[in-house]
C-alpha cells in the first residue's frame, strides 16, 4: 500500500516520516520544483529542472517507493552541512579526549568551553584569523576569558593556543562519514604564541631535600615514600602517587610506570636505587590487603590512590615543618628536574629512558640546569695549550 500522502499549495509529500519521507515545492524565485529528503540525518534539497506540478508529484511517489534516485539526472552527492566551533569540539570531545588521562580531560574541556564563550559556539573554524588570536591574548592577560576571571601569565595563555591548534591540526587529517576533511586547513597555522621570557623552573638543591626529608616522618609514611620515589625515579608525582603494587617487582628492582599514568603516554620499565627499593618494602609492610591495590593508600580508602590536592598539602605541610621559605616554583616538579640536573653527565637517551621522557629536547630545554660547581669543573677539564706572550703581556 502506498504510504500517506499530503497535498498542499506550496508543496507536496510522500513517504512516511522517519523512513522514506520527500517534498516537492517550487523555488519562489525561478518556479522550477524542487525535491527535499533526509539521508543520515541531513536534509538535501536538489532541483528537479522542470516547472510540471503533476510531473514533480509522480517524481515524489516514485523516490518514496524507491523506483527511483533521488536525482534525475544522477545521484546526488549530499551537501555537507557547515561546521561550527561548537561541532568540532562536541566531535573532538567524543572521540579524542575520553583517551587522555583525568587532568587533560578536565583541563580540555575548561579550554574548549572558554574558546566557545570567547568566539562563540556557530562561529564557522575556517573564518578564524589573527584578529581572533590576538584578542584572545589581550583578553586572557587581562582576565576577561578564562574560568578563574584572573589575569593570566604567558605561559598558561600559551597551553590554551597550544590545544587550540591541536584540534585544529587533529581536524586537517580527520574524515567525516562522506570521507570529506572536517576542515581543509588550519587557518592559525603559523601564528606565533606567547612565550614567557624567564620561564621559573626551580630545581630542588641537595639541602632542601634533606631538610625535606628530615621532617618526612612528621608529615606521614606515605609523604615519605613519595618524597624519596619522586627524588629517586625521577618521575612526576602525579605517576608516583598513582602506583600500584602489581607495578613493583622488588626482587629485581623493577618499577612499571603504566601509560595512562604518564603525561606523554609512554609505558617503561626502570631500576630502582637502593633507597627507593627501601621505602617500597616499608610501604609493603604498611600494605593491609593484597592485589591491585595502590602503593600510596588513601587515608580514607584504601583502595585509591590519594588526590593531586592530597600530595600539594604533604609538599607545603613539609616546607613549614623544614623552615623553608615559600619560593614559587618550589614544589614536586622541583625534584624531577634536580633529577636530571643530578644525572647530566650521562647520556641523554639514558636519562631519557629512566626519567620517562620520550624527547630529549624537553630535558634540555625545560629540565636540566647545570649549577656553578658544575659549570667551573667543565672549565676546569678543558684541554690547555698553555698562554701566549701576548695574552699574558709579555712584549
Amino acid at each position: 500500500m502506498m504510504a500517506r500522502t499530503k497535498r498542499s499549495r506550496r508543496s507536496y509529500g510522500a513517504g512516511e516520516w522517519g523512513r522514506n519521507r520527500v517534498r516537492v515545492f517550487p523555488d519562489p524565485k525561478t518556479g522550477i520544483y524542487q525535491i527535499e529528503w533526509r539521508e543520515n540525518g541531513r536534509r538535501l534539497t536538489r532541483s528537479l529542472k522542470h516547472r510540471d506540478w503533476a510531473h514533480a508529484k509522480r517524481q515524489a511517489d516514485e523516490v518514496a517507493a524507491g523506483l527511483t534516485v533521488h536525482e534525475p539526472a544522477g545521484k546526488a552527492e549530499a551537501e555537507p552541512e557547515p561546521l561550527t566551533l561548537g561541532r568540532l569540539f562536541d566531535i573532538y570531545g567524543e572521540e579524542v579526549i575520553p583517551t587522555k588521562g583525568n587532568r587533560s580531560r578536565l583541563q580540555n574541556r575548561a579550554a574548549m568551553k572558554m574558546f566557545l564563550g570567547c568566539f562563540g559556539r556557530d562561529r564557522r573554524p575556517e573564518t578564524l584569523s589573527q584578529r581572533d588570536w590576538d584578542r584572545f591574548i589581550l583578553a586572557r592577560r587581562s582576565g576577561r576569558v578564562g574560568p578563574s576571571g584572573k589575569p593570566v601569565a604567558d605561559r598558561t595563555i600559551e597551553h590554551d593556543l597550544t590545544f587550540l591548534m591541536t584540534v585544529l591540526n587533529w581536524a586537517t587529517r580527520s574524515r567525516d562519514e562522506h570521507g570529506r576533511l572536517l576542515l581543509d586547513r588550519n587557518p592559525l597555522k603559523g601564528l606565533k604564541k606567547p612565550k614567557a621570557k624567564n620561564p621559573t623552573r626551580v630545581v630542588l638543591t641537595d639541602g632542601e631535600y634533606r631538610a625535606l626529608l628530615k621532617v618526612s616522618h612528621r608529615v606521614g609514611w606515605r609523604f615519605r615514600v613519595a618524597l624519596v620515589l619522586a627524588h629517586e625515579t625521577g618521575h612526576r608525582i602525579g605517576a608516583v602517587r598513582q602506583l600500584r603494587w602489581p607495578d613493583i617487582n622488588l626482587e629485581d628492582g623493577i618499577i612499571r610506570w603504566r601509560a595512562e599514568h604518564e603525561k606523554n603516554g609512554y609505558e617503561h620499565r626502570t631500576p630502582v636505587t637502593a633507597d627507593a627499593l627501601a621505602v617500597l618494602k616499608e610501604a609493603r609492610a604498611r600494605r593491609t590487603s593484597d592485589g591491585d591495590v595502590p602503593v600510596l593508600p588513601s587515608s580514607k580508602d584504601p583502595s585509591v590512590c590519594p588526590s593531586r590536592w592530597m600530595s600539594r598539602a604533604w609538599w607545603e605541610k613539609a616546607e613549614r615543618l623544614a623552615g623553608l621559605e615559600p619560593k614559587r616554583g618550589r614544589g614536586w616538579h622541583s625534584l624531577r628536574r634536580k633529577f636530571a640536573s643530578d644525572l647530566m653527565d650521562q647520556p641523554l637517551k639514558v636519562l631519557c629512558e629512566l626519567g620517562g621522557w620520550k624527547n630529549a629536547k624537553t630535558v634540555l630545554q625545560c629540565y636540566q640546569r647545570p649549577d656553578e660547581t658544575q659549570l667551573r669543573k667543565a672549565l676546569a677539564s678543558r684541554t690547555r695549550i698553555g698562554t701566549s706572550p701576548e695574552v699574558a703581556g709579555i712584549s
